[in-house]
C-alpha cells in the first residue's frame, strides 16, 4: 500500500492509503476518498481546480511538465511546492508525502 497523508481546507490531516500498480492521478484519487475537489476540466490541467501544496515529499515526485507549470505560473497563491493533483500519475514513490488541499476557489 501506498500511505499519503491529506491536508483538508480546515488544516485537518487524514491519512490515505492507495493500493499499488494503481493507474489513476492524485486527482482521482482524492476524489475517490471524499475530497471536495472541482476538477472542473476533467483532469486536463487547464482549471487548477484540483491545486495541492507538497507539504513533504516534493523531492519524490517527478518534475512539473510545461502545461502544467503554465497554469500554476498563473495562480496568485501557487508557490514552489505546487503541483496540480490531475498531473500526478500514483506510484510508490508517494508513499509517505503530504499533500495540502488548495482548493478553495
Amino acid at each position: 500500500m501506498i500511505k499519503i497523508i491529506v491536508e483538508d481546507n480546515q488544516g485537518i490531516q487524514k491519512p490515505v492509503e492507495i493500493p499499488e500498480g494503481i493507474n489513476l492521478n492524485l486527482m482521482e484519487v482524492l476524489k475517490a476518498s471524499g475530497y471536495d475537489i472541482l476538477a472542473t476540466c476533467g483532469g486536463m490541467a487547464l482549471c487548477a481546480t484540483c491545486q495541492v501544496e507538497v507539504m513533504h515529499g516534493l523531492e519524490c515526485l517527478p518534475p512539473a511538465h510545461d502545461q502544467e507549470m503554465d497554469m500554476l505560473d498563473i495562480l496568485p497563491d501557487a508557490n514552489a511546492s505546487s503541483r496540480l493533483a490531475c498531473q500526478l500519475r500514483v506510484t510508490e514513490n508517494m508513499d509517505g508525502a503530504i499533500f495540502r488541499l488548495k482548493t478553495n476557489r
